[in-house]
């Protein structure tokens, strides 16, 4: 698929579906795009669509399946987005840094693929309210599911969460308690952790 040129290419774009409940038009919205009017249009587009593809398949469509409908904050970013974002302290990395990441049509510095999205979890919120109740989601996530990265926030419990071709399996967050919460050769990294997540659902689909 050639970058969208116009309207009805665009169309085309937004209708490409990734995985049973998740179509490209749903990652496709961009606060920064939308106030600074900067097109939000892959530039690779059969690269974004087989990156989105894996990260709904592999990571998505389990968390829906099992926790109910999903609320996704950020998917897809261009690289003049993400570019416009990071050069404006607007909570974006750098280019080279959210390749594989924010931005799925370009490829890491190894010439992986990967792609990420910003989301929260209503059932999270609707039951928890301690600061550190995150790191429940993420050691169910960590346990369950064959995530790249995970990275939490203070609000709504938003986390990123990346799928890529070699994964890291790092969890850090900027909620108390900030850092990194696991890596491989940490202590914590191995074993069950199912004392966390106590009375969460088991997983689906």
């Amino acid at each position: 698929m050639r970058k969208p040129g116009s309207r009805k290419g665009l169309e085309d774009l937004g209708r490409v579906r990734l995985s049973r409940n998740f179509f490209f038009r749903d990652f496709l919205h961009s606060e920064i795009a939308d106030f600074y009017r900067i097109p939000n249009i892959p530039v690779d587009p059969d690269l974004a669509i087989e990156a989105g593809k894996r990260l709904c398949e592999e990571l998505l469509e389990p968390l829906e399946a099992t926790f109910g409908r999903l609320h996704i904050r950020s998917g897809y970013r261009s690289p003049d987005v993400n570019r416009f974002g990071n050069e404006n302290k607007l909570n974006c990395s750098t280019n080279a840094a959210t390749s594989a990441h924010h931005i799925w049509d370009i490829r890491d510095f190894d010439g992986c693929m990967g792609a990420a999205v910003c989301i929260a979890v209503p059932w999270m919120i609707d039951r928890y309210r301690d600061e550190s109740d995150w790191q429940r989601l993420a050691w169910w996530i960590h346990d369950h599911l064959p995530y790249a990265s995970l990275c939490f926030f203070p609000k709504l419990w938003a986390f990123n969460i990346q799928w890529h071709e070699r994964p890291k399996r790092i969890i850090q967050s900027y909620v108390s308690p900030r850092g990194i919460l696991t890596k491989p050769g940490m202590a914590n990294w191995e074993g069950d952790h199912g004392a966390f997540y106590e009375g969460f659902p088991a997983l689906r689909g």
